[in-house]
């Protein structure tokens, strides 16, 4: 088998995920809607501005990110346990 610099790409097929938000939240995401429309002058539907909404948040939350990096290394060292907490050791 060919050791390609591109390793095989992720699973992209998007995912219909439904949800019911408060009648709050539905008027503030219209209101964000609205807001972005007036900024950019291009009208987005809420649906089509919550992945990215989400998606940043997920992207600014460091204790999340910290949480997945500390994760990945514990999952790359052979033989360590996943159950183990991670060493604080400097």
């Amino acid at each position: 088998m060919a050791n390609l610099k591109l390793g095989k790409l992720p699973d992209r097929t998007p995912l219909k995920i439904t949800i019911t938000v408060s009648a709050e939240l539905s008027q503030e995401l219209n209101a964000y809607a609205a807001l972005y429309r007036q900024t950019y002058g291009e009208s987005e539907t809420v649906a089509e501005l919550i992945p990215f909404m989400l998606a940043g948040f997920l992207e600014g939350d460091r204790a999340f990110a910290k949480a997945r990096k500390e994760r990945m290394a514990t999952a790359s060292v052979p033989g360590k346990s996943r159950s183990q907490p991670a060493s604080d050791s400097k």
